[in-house]
Parts: C-alpha cells; structure tokens; sequence
C-alpha cells in the first residue's frame, strides 16, 4: 500500500488540491504497477508564514511577485 506525502504551501483551490492528488495517483499506479485503491495520497498544507526558502517566508516571496 503505497502512501506518497506532499507538504504544500497553502492557497490553492480545493479543485487544484484534487487535480494534486488525481495527479500523483496516476503517477503511482503507472510507475510502480499499485492498484490505485491501494494508494494513499496526503497533502499538508502550511501556512505561508511558516514555509522558509532562502531565509525569507513564502509569503514574502508571493507579495514580491519571486514566488
């Protein structure tokens, strides 16, 4: 049973967490031959404020337009 884990910055859309998720179900069931209702697929979402590149937050970088 497959269980892939994504930890994503917070701010998309219910339809893009679940496009995410279709997404990287196909990817398992095609790479490694799982059957897909064995595949566990998790998105975290963090809190921008708390997501650090560089030093500085993803919000930071998002208002800046570098994100």
């Amino acid at each position: 049973m497959p269980l892939v884990q994504v930890t994503i910055g917070r701010g998309r859309s219910p339809e893009q967490l679940a496009a995410l998720g279709q997404a990287i179900t196909d990817a398992v069931e095609s790479s490694i031959g799982a059957k897909r209702e064995s595949i566990r697929v998790v998105l975290t979402e963090c809190e921008p404020e708390h997501w650090f590149v560089g030093g500085e937050t993803l919000a930071e970088l998002r208002a800046s337009g570098r994100r």
